[in-house]
């Protein structure tokens, strides 16, 4: 596919700073964020009440409260996830810039050249003191929550993902934020990514 316009994908582990790099990259390139916003747009787009798909979403499926029967299933987050899936899709078919944070959009969007696939991690203490300062949490609780939300992440998406989450096969790059800190990780992912379309 030839390149018309510019889609970063960002995977991450919860207190890389992942999120807040990718907000980064999207005001360094004057082209929209979709993250947590992006439920909005689908239930809009779907005239769904978007506080009722709030709480399902980037959730793991339970399969014991749903079934699947010739290839339809009757969970709502299996719903929530394919509307976010179509809508990445859909948005990259129509030519589109935009950075998109999770949503394993680094699988929906493998085939298309134009997408620049990146996931940040950091190590596990400087995660653990990120998350203790931004929601003001002891150590411990920072620590479970480090643990539920990636636990999280990773059970939605090799759910619905034929690769393995955090496998740096997957990406174009994997970067330690650790290394650099948030900021300069930013700066070092912009480098990169303008090499990447010079080079095309």
């Amino acid at each position: 596919m030839k390149r018309e316009n510019l889609i970063i994908t960002i995977g991450r582990e919860f207190g890389s700073g992942g999120h807040i790099i990718g907000e980064r990259l999207a005001e360094y390139y004057d082209i929209p964020l979709y993250d947590r916003d992006l439920l909005k747009k689908v239930s809009e787009e779907n005239d769904i009440d978007y506080e009722e798909l709030e709480i399902y979403e980037e959730r793991p499926v339970n399969p014991f409260l749903s079934r699947t029967v010739h290839g339809f299933s009757s969970s709502l987050q299996d719903a929530i996830a394919h509307l976010e899936f179509d809508f990445i899709q859909e948005h990259a078919d129509m030519g589109e810039s935009f950075v998109v944070v999770g949503r394993c959009a680094e699988e929906v969007l493998k085939d298309y050249d134009n997408a620049i696939k990146i996931f940040v991690l950091g190590d596990y203490e400087a995660k653990v003191r990120q998350i203790m300062w931004q929601f003001s949490l002891s150590e411990e609780d920072a620590e479970d929550m480090i643990h539920n939300i990636d636990k999280q992440r990773k059970s939605y998406h090799n759910h619905y993902c034929e690769t393995k989450w955090g496998d740096s096969r997957n990406y174009d790059i994997s970067i330690n934020s650790s290394r650099f800190g948030i900021e300069g990780t930013a700066d070092f992912l912009k480098t990169y990514i303008d090499l990447r379309l010079l080079s095309d």
